[in-house]
């Protein structure tokens, strides 16, 4: 199947039938099965294809202001900083909406599969604001974000080269957050264990597995983070290393503001890192997704969307061997780019 977009064509296909079948099997989210899109092979739902096109031409808008990611990177923790960076830090807004309608995810309808939205909804049936809330939050963005007035903030996971083809033309703001892929993977692992709409069945040496062949969703992981740093000298983006942000929040917050064209003093900056702080971010129900356990869309699982988010944290899954396999990986990856992770200091 070729997509056109009146820019590029993309060759969009179907996973192998064998491999779809056991990707199914240990992620019980997705009904429908997988598809790889471009010669990089990025990877998505089937229902992705229904929406590239949207994505691609979405219009985008100079006032916009977006955060993208590799998922698993700190984006949350980032959109909280930008919002309110961009909104005369206002907390009590903040705190009265979820950040999801401050700052919608562009492509999430497309990443939750239709079946399982019927069945979350079956169960809320006798529960009207339940079931009024799960299609609010299945709602797709590009509904919401046509309705919205600038500026608008836009969260995605996408690759640069799957985003709007304006995107980089029309003087809207873009952040690329990185964040190595080590602690990545442990995340990521962690967030598909919790979220129903991934639901993954198995260990974490299974899902390095996955991770390492590009069988998770957005991957692959280094063409993705590339992308984003290719383009670190572009005047409407800024890269940022999620772990240098983490060394010296204070810092990383003047650096943003000023990206931004915007300034504070050192008290209010001082106030919005406390803010941020992973402690208090953690109970943040703005953002902390708690309310998706009362929705059913969570599983019963020990680690919450908001962890410790500490760097080096990938320590508490690898063990000798599979972190020897690891930095290899990393190692070889690196060959390809002159981009190096703050925090891996012995892999080149």
């Amino acid at each position: 199947m070729a997509l056109k977009n009146g820019f590029n064509t993309w060759e969009i296909h179907d996973v192998d039938e064998s491999l779809n079948e056991q990707l199914l099997k240990d992620f019980r989210g997705e009904r429908s099965g997988y598809l790889q899109v471009g010669h990089k092979k990025y990877f998505f739902p089937r229902k992705f294809a229904e929406l590239a096109y949207d994505y691609k031409n979405f219009k985008c808008r100079r006032e916009d202001v977006w955060v993208i990611s590799f998922p698993r990177s700190g984006t949350t923790w980032t959109q909280e900083m930008v919002w309110l960076l961009c909104n005369n830090l206002d907390y009590e807004a903040a705190r009265k909406a979820p950040l999801a309608e401050r700052f919608p995810f562009l492509e999430y309808h497309s990443c939750v599969n239709n079946t399982l939205v019927d069945e979350l909804l079956s169960k809320s049936a006798n529960d009207k604001t339940k079931e009024e809330d799960i299609k609010k939050i299945c709602c797709p963005a590009l509904i919401k974000l046509g309705k919205m007035s600038s500026p608008r903030f836009i969260k995605s996971h996408l690759p640069i080269s799957l985003l709007p083809n304006d995107l980089l033309d029309c003087g809207a703001k873009i952040i690329y957050v990185a964040r190595n892929p080590k602690d990545v993977a442990v995340s990521y692992y962690h967030f598909h264990r919790l979220v129903k709409t991934l639901d993954f069945m198995g260990d974490f040496p299974k899902f390095w597995d996955y991770f390492e062949k590009n069988l998770i969703l957005w991957a692959p992981y280094w063409d993705h983070v590339i992308e984003g740093w290719m383009l670190r000298d572009h005047p409407n983006v800024k890269f940022v290393f999620y772990e240098e942000m983490k060394k010296d929040l204070q810092s990383g917050i003047k650096n943003l503001s000023a990206f931004l064209g915007k300034q504070y003093s050192d008290a209010e900056v001082e106030k919005l890192a406390e803010y941020l702080h992973i402690s208090n971010f953690r109970q943040n129900l703005s953002v902390n997704l708690e309310k998706l356990q009362d929705l059913g869309m969570l599983n019963d699982y020990s680690h919450r969307h908001i962890r410790i988010g500490k760097t080096g944290n990938w320590k508490e899954l690898f063990d000798e061997e599979l972190d020897i396999r690891a930095d290899q990986w990393v190692s070889e990856n690196l060959k390809k780019t002159d981009m190096r992770f703050p925090n891996l200091p012995n892999i080149s």
